[in-house]
């Protein structure tokens, strides 16, 4: 059984395990119970509640708590609500129970990715609230849907409207990644997701001739200059003791389509690669350089986009930048290490960012593996409270930046 109203568990892990247990998992989420929820939060705190909706069933839920000085710009707090599927035969307990077991860690799809950041935000405003603090900039909590499917029915749709630009974001926190150190790293870029299917057409024959000029020859050409620059990405990122992951440029062979029969040479062929482009690569001549990979591979091979990102930002870190100041300076206050990197994969910030709202992601689990789309996903409550603490200095920090140039 499940441990829920375990003697002295602390009010906030309760809250996060109810939430943990609405199944918003792709790829039927339940959007509707999670709105509910949200709503019924804003009441207790006695936040504003806005839905927006996006896209059919797709509902942005805005729960914020208005600023002294409205003439300044928000801050945004962003969290999405859906998680990625489940194998449920591989997990140790059900993923959508949130069993706590005797040690403390919570065990449930979406405990890291990232319905807990969702409860941080809600009870550090609810502690600040509670002791009567009031702050020059409104904060903005914003629940998204869809995150995991790639937020083109989420945030994707929603900095366009003029909803959001009602917020007048100045600056916004989104997701980040657990630590499995003593420090908490902070993202201010991520790399961008290229999709790339590269399609072969050759000479179709019986599969017993040595037939010339043939579709899987020719991609076998491309496949292997993709596959040398992926060589090439990972050296240079294992031989600089500097480089983390998100500073080169990933690429993975995700599917290989084609043929019809054993004995029949086919006509087409096609391969599917996930590129994931560092931010400081020239996206033109990234471009130009598939183009060359193709056109060396011989006649009949071209390439189309599933996905192309081509807006990457970066948020500034220097300490010159008042909301950096700000951030760091909490975290510093603390005395929590950062470490400050390119985020590997993609989230919402590529959309804020993209817009003109500088992004940091942030998910305060350190001395917590990485455990995000993984089977048995968990969070010690202990590490889950200290974020609550963490967001309770925090914001405060952000939402008192002093008027900036950009407030307008």
């Amino acid at each position: 059984m499940a441990s829920e109203g375990r003697e002295g568990e602390h009010p906030s892990v309760t809250l996060f395990r109810q939430y943990l247990r609405i199944r918003t998992v792709q790829p039927q989420p339940d959007y509707g119970a999670a709105v509910a929820f949200l709503e019924e939060r804003a009441c207790q705190l006695g936040l504003g509640c806005q839905k927006v909706e996006v896209a059919p069933g797709h509902v942005v839920t805005i729960l914020t708590w208005p600023g002294t000085n409205p003439r300044l710009s928000s801050v945004l707090l962003n969290s999405h609500t859906d998680v990625v599927p489940v194998f449920k035969e591989h997990w140790s307990h059900d993923p959508f129970e949130a069993f706590k077991d005797a040690e403390g860690y919570i065990y449930a799809r979406g405990a890291q990715d990232m319905k807990c950041v969702g409860i941080q935000y809600l009870e550090a405003v609810r502690r600040l609230k509670a002791e009567g603090h009031h702050f020059p900039r409104t904060i903005h909590m914003t629940f998204v849907p869809d995150e995991e499917v790639g937020g083109h029915q989420g945030m994707e749709l929603f900095v366009q409207r003029p909803e959001f630009q009602a917020l007048r974001a100045g600056f916004a926190l989104d997701e980040g990644l657990a630590n499995p150190t003593d420090a908490f790293t902070v993202f201010y870029s991520e790399r961008s997701p290229w999709w790339v299917r590269i399609s072969s057409t050759g000479k179709p024959g019986h599969s017993s001739r040595f037939i010339e000029d043939t579709a899987a020859e020719k991609l076998h050409k491309v496949m292997s200059s993709i596959l040398a620059f992926r060589e090439k990405e990972r050296q240079r990122l294992q031989s600089d003791p500097h480089l983390k992951a998100g500073a080169v440029t990933s690429v993975n062979l995700t599917k290989l389509e084609g043929g019809v029969a054993y004995n029949v040479v086919p006509a087409t062929m096609s391969a599917s690669f996930d590129f994931r482009v560092a931010p400081d690569v020239d996206l033109k001549a990234f471009e130009e350089q598939l183009q060359g990979w193709c056109r060396a591979a011989g006649e009949g091979v071209t390439f189309e986009f599933a996905q192309k990102w081509t807006e990457p930002r970066v948020t500034s870190t220097d300490d010159s930048d008042p909301w950096w100041a700000a951030f760091s300076g909490a975290c510093k206050d603390m005395k929590l290490t950062l470490e400050p990197e390119i985020f590997p994969a993609a989230t919402d910030s590529r959309y804020l960012r993209a817009v003109g709202v500088p992004a940091l992601g942030f998910s305060p689990m350190n001395r917590t593996p990485v455990l995000l789309h993984d089977h048995d996903e968990r969070l010690h409550e202990a590490v889950f409270l200290r974020g609550v603490d963490i967001y309770t200095r925090l914001v405060p920090a952000l939402a008192s930046v002093p008027a900036l140039p950009s407030d307008g």
